[in-house]
């Protein structure tokens, strides 16, 4: 399980556990365990990242350098240096090229993308392209608006999910709490709100 939520993954991370109400004791030994590897994005700072020389690691420093163009540029530069050590550089390149023309166009960067075809070389153009961007706007106010409409999002989906979760199952309200990352409070109040 890939995760890069602004909040921390609180959920478990076996089905056992997420089975309720809890069957008797002859029947437990038959219940499934399915565990998954989760990789939550936000636990590693960046001195973490910088410690781990791999492509994903790079990637992760992108996405959490989303602060500013500044920052951007210097994952970016991270990044470039990952590529250029990898034993299959080029297959890397053009996949992180890809990834990073996306995660641009998501960010609202108003840069021409569709002549950037790698990383490794074309470089200086991207650096001149986010050098201009910083000097164009000064993020501060566009970005707070976009995280708060971003964090708007995920908590409606947190609470649809929930809603989902309170519908078709018979999950207590501590246990929808812990996979939709909600408080009990809130999964009680919507519960309640569904019954009416």
């Amino acid at each position: 399980m890939l995760y890069n939520g602004s909040q921390r993954w609180t959920a478990r991370q076996d089905v056992y556990e997420l089975v309720q109400p809890e069957p008797p004791g002859f029947l437990r030994v038959y219940q499934p365990h399915l565990r998954y590897y989760l990789v939550d994005e936000g636990r590693y700072t960046d001195e973490e990242l910088g410690l781990r020389q791999t492509p994903l690691s790079g990637v992760f420093g992108v996405e959490n350098a989303g602060h500013s163009w500044e920052a951007l540029q210097q994952a970016v530069d991270r990044v470039v240096a990952i590529i250029q050590s990898d034993p299959n550089k080029d297959r890397t390149d053009r996949i992180i090229t890809r990834w990073l023309k996306r995660h641009l166009s998501r960010l609202g960067a108003e840069i021409h993308l569709d002549q950037l075809n790698s990383l490794v070389e074309d470089r200086d153009m991207l650096a001149e392209n986010l050098e201009n961007l910083v000097k164009k706007e000064r993020l501060e106010g566009r970005q707070e608006g976009r995280q708060e409409g971003r964090q708007e999002g995920q908590d409606e989906a947190r609470k649809e999910a929930a809603r989902n979760l309170i519908r078709r199952t018979e999950m207590s309200d501590q246990v929808i709490a812990e996979v939709a990352g909600l408080a009990v409070e809130e999964v009680s109040q919507l519960r309640s709100e569904i019954r009416h």
